[in-house]
């Protein structure tokens, strides 16, 4: 399994037999380098969105017209792509489980907000949510934007993910050190990647309050376009 943080809180994730752009969002984002996006979306097989947000949703229709990758994610989101723009979708629901090739994806809760905008103000979006990804005998577990939630309980007994990608950038999702807290709460990670940070000065530049609240934890903090071995 290979993983590149492709800044803010997009991810390629090569998986199987799968490629998946997990939120990718290249237009305007600040940190992702110029030049860099065939090869962030090379072989994408598909594009998962957690939310309608712009710094996660703004890119996925020109992408999936772009890759012909079918867009999955909330029902809501999707079928109004669907019906709106024509666009390829896979939507299901929080507590459903979709195959994509020999990929297993299962939509969990989050606690966030999920719009997009429009010319009367924000739209709604369905609602925000994470995903469970399993394959190549992992289970990762993809926050999307949340704070802590009780949620989180069943999800990491249930699931028993083996590695979190978690937002930890502060003020608009939880900060290093609540998400330190919550992987110890109700994880038993082997290894934990940050997301949602260093974008904007706004958010948490360093990951290391997160570091020191997980010891015995491999705290993964890959730079920019840097693919790393799961």
């Amino acid at each position: 399994m290979k993983l590149t943080w492709l800044g803010h809180g997009s991810f390629r994730l090569d998986i199987e037999d799968q490629m998946l752009l997990i939120d990718p969002w290249f237009t305007g984002n600040p940190v992702f380098p110029e030049g860099s996006r065939d090869d962030a979306i090379a072989g994408a097989t598909h594009i998962l969105i957690t939310h309608g947000h712009g710094d996660h949703a703004s890119d996925a229709l020109a992408l999936t017209r772009e890759t012909g990758a079918p867009l999955v994610g909330i029902y809501d989101l999707m079928s109004h792509w669907e019906a709106t723009e024509g666009a390829t979708t896979i939507g299901f629901n929080k507590g459903g489980t979709v195959m994509l090739g020999d990929v297993a994806v299962s939509m969990v809760a989050a606690v966030h907000s999920s719009s997009m905008a429009s010319e009367s103000g924000p739209q709604y979006a369905g609602a925000e949510a994470g995903f469970i990804v399993r394959g190549e005998g992992h289970t990762l577990y993809f926050s999307g934007d949340t704070d802590i939630m009780a949620d989180m309980g069943w999800i990491g007994e249930y699931y028993a993910p083996d590695i979190g990608i978690l937002s930890a950038g502060g003020h608009f999702t939880m900060d290093m050190k609540a998400t330190a807290w919550a992987a110890k709460k109700f994880f038993n990670f082997k290894v934990v990647i940050p997301a949602h940070y260093k974008t904007f000065p706004i958010l948490e530049q360093s990951a290391d309050d997160l570091i020191a609240g997980l010891p015995g934890v491999d705290v993964k903090t890959p730079e920019v376009m840097e693919t790393i071995e799961l």
